[in-house]
């Protein structure tokens, strides 16, 4: 999608959901001005912006799909078509993110814009989810859980009950303050579980180890829990 259509969607999801969903249309339009004055070739160069315009193009389309639904029975029945983990951000973390002040975003829209943020673990989650879909499992994975709720993927499995993931090659002796920030993000966010999987990259079987971990643990981790696992 072109930089001026992206930004023509924008103004149009943003009209359509001033009428059914405003604080829908509140977060479009903060984003709107966020890129509206930046010319159409800076802005296609700008690739991480880009993508996360196009993931908050398609989550504000699927919202506001569902809430054209005429009936909360209708509503609940295009959930629960959807996977566990799709599920779980557009039921749950979506709408939560919209009702919600985000004392990161005004951060992470700067380091995107600035082109700042390194995606260092980016190949190994991509392996993750990957090798978590061939189990059997589902993920999904978006900007916004990311940099907002310190969470890299969520994962689901044979339970169907979702678990926010948060991995680090930071060693165990040195990722305890990290850890506890991830903890209190996620208990800010009222996320109910999470899993954090620091990793050794030079161990044989390192992402076969991961994904066990995380499955078992999407099943099986109680309510409340925030693991730490090395």
């Amino acid at each position: 999608m072109h930089s001026l259509e992206i930004k023509a969607q924008l103004k149009s999801l943003m009209k359509e959901a001033s009428s059914i969903e405003p604080c829908l249309a509140k977060r479009l339009d903060e984003i709107n001005r966020w890129v509206k004055d930046i010319k159409p070739g800076s802005l296609t160069a700008k690739k991480f912006v880009m993508a996360f315009l196009l993931e908050v193009i398609q989550d504000a389309k699927v919202w506001l799909a569902i809430k054209a639904l005429s009936s909360p029975e209708l509503q609940e029945s295009a959930f629960e078509q959807m996977t566990p983990t799709e599920r779980y951000w557009y039921h749950y973390l979506f709408p939560k993110w919209l009702n919600s002040n985000d004392p990161k975003f005004y951060i992470w829209k700067q380091k995107l814009m600035s082109s700042e943020l390194t995606q260092a673990d980016d190949d190994i989650l991509k392996s993750i989810a990957q090798t978590i879909v061939s189990r059997g499992g589902t993920v999904w994975r978006c900007y916004i859980t990311d940099f907002s709720m310190a969470t890299d993927l969520i994962v689901s499995y044979r339970q169907r009950k979702p678990l926010c993931l948060q991995v680090t090659s930071v060693s165990n002796d040195y990722s305890q303050e990290k850890y506890e920030n991830w903890q209190n993000t996620l208990q800010m966010w009222v996320i109910d579980r999470g899993l954090f999987l620091s990793y050794n990259p030079g161990k044989p079987d390192f992402l076969d180890q991961l994904v066990t971990i995380t499955l078992h643990n999407s099943d099986f981790l109680p309510l409340g829990r925030y693991l730490k696992f090395s």
